[in-house]
């Protein structure tokens, strides 16, 4: 593969994304995603074989690039801990005009197994959260409140301002900066 190029299967997810975004994935077919992304349908199911693992793919790809926005964040000489950058990029996240992921509920439903990269994930970040506060209460309180807010985009049931959205914001960093180790 040529340097720079995407490989098959990132072209697939980014298509799938965008079709997913337009239509919901619960009305696109794999004949779209293949035409979209400029694979044969074969390709497309030498990666994904059901509609089901491309949409778990999609949920392992996100996952995969906001772990990877997390630790840029929190490097080392950056000043900011893991659970300030999870709290800033998680309500930057929801102040984004994207549409709910609600078609994750329809993934759900065809295959039960769709969940556990977001468990895995979510239980990663909990361990590297866990290791690296002085004040575990504090960091798990912050840690709701932001799966709380995650959880409210995800539902489409967000009910609280953008001005009691950033004032919560503004707490939790600071409730993640005193909990975070020297």
């Amino acid at each position: 593969m040529a340097p720079g190029r995407p490989s098959s299967r990132k072209k697939i997810l980014a298509a799938a994304a965008e079709l997913a975004r337009q239509s919901g994935p619960v009305r696109f077919s794999l004949d779209a995603v293949a035409s979209r992304a400029g694979v044969s349908k074969g390709g497309l199911l030498y990666n994904f074989p059901t509609k089901a693992k491309l949409m778990q793919g999609l949920v392992e790809d996100y996952l995969e690039e906001f772990e990877r926005a997390l630790d840029d964040a929190s490097a080392p000489g950056t000043g900011e801990s893991l659970l300030a950058a999870y709290v800033r990029l998680s309500t930057t996240e929801c102040e984004e005009a994207k549409p709910a992921p609600s078609w994750i509920f329809a993934a759900m439903a065809e295959d039960p197994d769709f969940l556990k990269p977001i468990d895995a994930f979510r239980r990663r970040l909990l361990d590297r959260l866990r290791a690296e506060t002085d004040d575990p209460t504090a960091m798990m309180i912050t840690f709701l409140a932001i799966e709380g807010l995650r959880s409210m985009k995800l539902f489409g049931a967000d009910i609280v301002t953008r001005k009691e959205r950033a004032a919560a914001t503004t707490a939790l960093l600071d409730s993640a900066r005193s909990a975070s180790a020297d």
